[in-house]
């Protein structure tokens, strides 16, 4: 496997991890459109639109486990504020 070190510089640091250079068809109208929306290029936008594809499917187990889970809270003790 290759390392493209250097090649996000541009991106956030948060976002500095290994990377991987892949090669894709995509729809050129979606890729422009997708482009506008994000004001980013092309790298970060698909970037973006990975990270939302994962943070969707973490929502969907989310969802899954409705009802599923027995959580006890104390309102009056998680109400009360320490220094009054």
């Amino acid at each position: 496997m290759h390392s493209y070190d250097g090649m996000n510089d541009a991106m956030p640091p948060r976002s500095r991890h290994p990377t991987r250079r892949v090669t894709a068809n995509l729809p050129v109208s979606l890729l422009d459109r997708a482009r506008r929306v994000t004001g980013k290029g092309i790298t970060e936008t698909l970037v973006e639109g990975l990270e939302l594809v994962r943070r969707s499917a973490a929502a969907a187990k989310a969802r899954s486990l409705a009802g599923r889970l027995r959580i006890e809270v104390d309102l009056e003790g998680s109400r009360e504020r320490p220094g009054r």
